[in-house]
């Protein structure tokens, strides 16, 4: 092979009368300007070398192609010709052969890459889509118009509404593929590319290409789709955007299809739903980022785990570990407790099997992971030791100078708790710079969100190797500092208390729930309680009420519901009533309770407006936030954004409480917050940071921007 030496971000070779045509940008090869300009180049010397007869397009390192560069989104970058939709014009244009050797996550503008060449060829373990509705915006290189045309209209509409990638199998049998490469998928696609040659095949446009069906009949089937997805996700914008530019490869020819696309692309892109989806995604990659914590931190391998307690979090958890292939020991005071334990674990392993989601003999070599015992002794081997029990602290005592005893010296101990104090928890021990909190979210083996509570003493290599340990069990780690509640909880507390409050002054729960499920939420502050367990939140208001000021506005609701023996969904009745099912019911039981408060409050009844809903609720939460963020107990405001969306339900498309007042405005926010601290006085009154911010018409991802800068 014979090299032209070329320092560009796409590397040319030749390989006889074959060009190689290598994107060399890592870590994912995105299509930043100076790759677009130089596969620019790099074609039109292929094309006009006349010993050149087809071209091989492929990408160094891990993948072909990771599309745009989302770093370039909303920038002067991004209109620099040129721009990459028109680079998939130039590829299909050629007037030499193109294969495309496609391998790892060859998404967005990859795969738009990938269809603006003739042929292609994938690795088996390539990952194929188009992923662009799940940052809120639609496919803008000609996704939209050439995926209909190559696979038929139901499953593009499938691939671009949902987002969802696909493995190279499902590619090639779909036909965005030609050939799954065997062993090396560079001289696989070239021998390809050569057997095109010896057959006088000709460049194949997908742009000629004829999309299957009458146009009456495809038509119906994309407004069948619309009413799908008004149905199933009424608040996303993204996803009809996209059926709308799916219809135009219908209706028009490709070009004008083509530069419609781009409009929608550019009317999506320039939305709050975007801005909102780019922000969690980014968001979500900056978390692991802990200022004071080196990268090269070294790091305590985790091998195996023990869980003490086997009850529905311990189990959760221990699951959780087994799921990554990580053995642990379960421990219970009891032979029966463990019995018990093991029970639900393998009920909760059935279910799936019965669903299909995991096969015999996989939940065979789960359950073999697991070994339980009653004796402390067995934790001794374990590389993280994870207290699992009950949430009083006198209980928690005694499992760590037991704890203490048994675990290896360098051990990592680990707190479960959602509100206790953890640096009070690791003064149990000879070694409080080896505690920290896991705050799993219930049901462990299912919740994404794991709240890294880093105590006072905890060593730095504790922090790091505990969140690099959260990749491993498929957890989203955040730290957090010590506080009641930590931060998501903390921020539940107001917002549940606004609901209460609400539903004394003039609405009922179902009205709160309706509003803030209308705004994103899968489910309301009350539909949440009834879920969850109301006695729980009960023994937590029970604990708080021994330092609650006198003075200080509380709603008894919650007493009288459960003093009923209503602990919601578990026992049939709570805020709501359940017939059969999860089907909650408004019951006049309750309505009566909370006439009876608002008659004893001498409360006149009001109606009360769907915004004041909305602002009272996320707004308290917002603002217990900009406290948090004041007081050093979240790294940025964009990791209490990460809490919120994986461990609270926050919708993804509003990118988490506090970005979400960056949109609104913090002035705004600010506002309606004196507002409402006129009216009530109580905890209404503005953040120190909140009101700083606000008077300086700045925001909170500015504030983020600041402290990464410190």
């Amino acid at each position: 092979m014979t090299t032209s030496e070329n320092v560009s971000p796409v590397i040319f070779k030749k390989n006889g009368e074959i060009a190689v045509l290598t994107i060399n940008n890592p870590p994912v090869n995105a299509l930043a300007k100076e790759v677009r300009i130089s596969l620019a180049s790099c074609l039109e010397s292929a094309n006009q070398d006349p010993e050149i007869l087809a071209i091989v397009l492929h990408g160094s390192g891990r993948n072909l192609c990771g599309g745009a560069d989302i770093r370039e989104f909303n920038t002067p970058d991004r209109e620099v010709q040129p721009m990459s939709r028109d680079l998939m014009n130039l590829l299909e244009k050629s007037n030499k052969i193109i294969v495309a050797a496609i391998h790892g996550p060859t998404l967005g503008g990859g795969l738009e890459l990938a269809l603006g060449c003739h042929y292609r060829v994938a690795d088996k373990l390539a990952s194929i889509g188009l992923p662009e509705v799940q940052r809120g915006v639609i496919p803008g290189a000609g996704g939209t118009q050439r995926l209909p045309r190559l696979i038929g209209l139901q499953p593009a509409i499938k691939m671009i509404t949902s987002g969802l990638p696909i493995n190279a199998v499902e590619a090639l049998n779909l036909g965005i593929i030609d050939l799954l490469s065997n062993d090396d998928l560079v001289q696989d696609a070239i021998a390809f590319a050569r057997k095109l040659i010896a057959n006088s095949s000709k460049p194949r446009r997908i742009s000629t290409m004829k999309i299957e069906g009458e146009i009456e009949e495809n038509i119906k089937l994309i407004e069948e789709h619309k009413l799908l997805l008004m149905k199933d996700s009424p608040a996303l914008s993204a996803p009809v955007y996209a059926l709308e530019s799916i219809h135009n490869a219908i209706t028009m020819p490709f070009d004008e299809g083509w530069k419609a696309e781009a409009d929608l692309s550019r009317i999506s892109m320039a939305s709050d739903q975007s801005r909102s989806l780019v922000h969690a995604f980014f968001a979500e990659r900056q978390v692991h980022k802990i200022p004071d914590i080196s990268s090269d931190t070294i790091l305590r391998p985790i091998k195996k785990a023990a869980i003490i307690g086997a009850g529905t979090m311990g189990g959760g958890i221990a699951m959780s570990f087994v799921n990554a292939g990580i053995p642990v020991v379960l421990i219970e005071m009891s032979s029966e407790n463990l019995a018990n334990g093991m029970s639900r674990i393998e009920a909760n392993y059935k279910a799936s099997t019965k669903r299909g989601r995991l096969s015999e003999d996989e939940m065979a070599s789960r359950l073999s992971r697991i070994t339980t015992s009653t004796n402390y002794a067995d934790i001794s081997d374990s590389d993280i030791v994870i207290e699992a029990v009950y949430e009083e602290m006198d209980v928690k005592r005694i499992v760590f100078k037991e704890i203490d005893r048994f675990a290896r010296e360098d051990a990592i101990l680990a707190t479960n708790t959602s509100t206790l104090n953890v640096n009070e928890i690791a003064l149990f021990t000879t070694r409080p710079e080896s505690v920290l909190g896991t705050h799993f979210f219930s049901p462990a083996n299912v919740m994404k969100l794991l709240e890294i509570v880093r105590a006072d003493r905890t060593s730095k290599d504790i922090v790091a190797s505990v969140m690099e340990m959260a990749k491993e069990i498929n957890k989203v780690g955040v730290v957090v500092g010590v506080c009641d509640g930590f931060v998501g909880n903390r921020m539940l507390a107001p917002y549940f208390r606004q609901g209460d409050f609400l539903v004394e002054e003039g609405v009922m729960p179902q009205d709160v729930d309706n509003v803030v499920e209308t705004y994103g939420f899968r489910m309301g502050p009350f539909r949440v309680s009834d879920l969850a367990g109301l006695d729980i939140s009960w023994a937590i208001e029970k604990r708080r009420a021994e330092t609650r000021p006198l003075d200080e506005r509380f709603s008894p609701l919650l007493d009288r519901i459960c003093q009923l023996g209503r602990y919601g969904q578990k026992t049939g009745a709570g805020w709501y009533f359940y017939e059969e099912g999860r089907k909650a019911i408004p019951d006049p039981v309750i309505e009566e309770i909370i006439f009876a408060r608002s008659r004893e409050m001498s409360l006149n009844r009001r109606t009360i407006e769907d915004d004041e809903i909305l602002q009272r609720c996320l707004y308290s939460m917002i603002n217990e936030g900009a406290k948090i963020l004041e007081e050093g107990l979240a790294i940025r405001s964009s990791d209490i954004d990460v809490i919120w969306l994986h461990g609270y339900g926050f919708p993804r498309h509003r990118g988490g409480p506090m970005f979400y007042a960056d949109l609104v405005g913090l002035r705004n926010v600010c506002d309606t917050l004196d507002k409402f601290y006129r009216e009530w006085g109580d905890k209404w009154e503005p953040s120190h940071l909140l009101r700083n911010l606000a008077d300086a018409g700045s925001s909170f991802s500015e504030w983020d921007k600041k402290q990464m800068e410190k």
